[in-house]
């Protein structure tokens, strides 16, 4: 049987621990348990070598308030949040993904995707409100789980380092590996308030680190090209069903140069694609929150010239037809209604 066991260890370090590993299923079973594990926030695929030949997976697990840390480690595997899932549950923290063995390529966004190719050493930022496509190696990954607002109080507009990676070149950067591994090797035995000061400290250093390398926060020029950023991006956010939503109207907003915005933008795919990509992820909240909404009213309540555009740009981002999606949608909230009715009965 699949070990799967919860602790709560009052005595010793206070906070919840927990273990999971398929090593004690059948072989056919283990990639069926391990989905069954991740199912409530990520699709995870099943082929068919894994159920011929079996699949070994664990994770240990540290949760202390609001955070929470995992070591991980498993045979290859796939992994994905797709805008079908995140339209239907409410896991909105982001996860900073750091390598200790083994490689994890990574798609993050719609289109274009933001392609990260992450390798011992290297950590990956992920944004659980955005989608995603993992695939790993072989590997062994720990795992920072921290709330929205932790982070973005280090960094400003916070899901812009949604699918980066970074290496341990910067000064604060190369503190890392040295507060990992003591993390590591001292949790297991430590006191709820000694956890939590720790897994924050580290989690911290990761964040500052971001920051540091994507040029969001510690000066005042970085300062303002974070505010900058965030103005042109609210006012694209009101404005997303105008029709005269274009990049010179962005400009008169914002009053930057061409250039400037459009840097500003870069990590985006450019401000066309952003403002492509913004609306695109309102249609898809928009199918799911509104089964009987005509598409065609979708489309043009969100600017799109016609529903031939918008069935093209939806392919495109998410692979599928809206109408597909939409059939997608149902069943992932069929799914999540299913799960909560069965809680409901233990």
């Amino acid at each position: 049987m699949t070990t799967d066991s919860v602790a709560t260890h009052a005595a010793a370090t206070g906070c919840v621990y927990s273990h999971f590993d398929t090593y004690h299923e059948a072989p056919r079973a283990q990639a069926i348990a391990w989905r069954d594990r991740l199912g409530h926030f990520l699709d995870v695929p099943i082929s068919r070598s894994q159920l011929a030949d079996g699949f070994n997976g664990r994770i240990d697990s540290y949760r202390v308030g609001d955070l929470t840390f995992m070591d991980c480690q498993t045979d290859p595997i796939s992994q994905s949040r797709s805008v079908a899932r995140i339209s239907t549950d409410s896991v909105r923290q982001f996860v900073f993904h750091v390598a200790v063995e083994g490689t994890l390529e990574t798609g993050a966004g719609l289109h274009p995707k933001r392609k990260a190719l992450q390798s011992e050493p290297g950590i990956l930022a992920l944004d659980m409100n955005q989608p995603m496509q993992m695939a790993r190696s072989a590997c062994r990954v720990l795992a920072f789980f921290l709330p929205r607002e932790l982070v973005e109080s280090v960094l400003p507009e916070a899901e812009s380092v949604h699918g980066r990676v970074i290496e341990y070149h910067s000064p604060l950067a190369r503190m890392i590996p040295a507060h990992l591994a003591d993390l590591c090797k001292r949790l297991p035995t430590m006191s709820a308030p000694d956890a939590y000061e720790a897994m924050h400290t580290c989690a911290m250093l990761i964040a500052a680190a971001f920051g540091k390398e994507a040029g969001l926060s510690g000066n005042a020029r970085a300062a303002a090209r974070t505010a900058m950023f965030a103005t042109a991006r609210r006012f694209i956010d009101a404005n997303l069903g105008q029709m005269d939503l274009t990049i010179e109207s962005v400009l008169a907003v914002s009053q930057l140069s061409r250039p400037t915005l459009y840097r500003l933008f870069e990590p985006e795919g450019g401000l066309a694609a952003y403002i492509r990509n913004r609306r695109l992820r309102e249609a898809a909240d928009e199918l799911h929150r509104y089964p009987h909404k005509a598409i065609v009213e979708v489309a043009y309540g969100l600017g799109f010239n016609s529903a031939s555009d918008f069935t093209r740009a939806f392919r495109r981002a998410y692979d599928m037809s809206p109408s597909d999606f939409r059939a997608l949608a149902r069943q992932a909230q069929a799914a999540v209604n299913g799960g909560h009715v069965r809680n409901a009965a233990l």
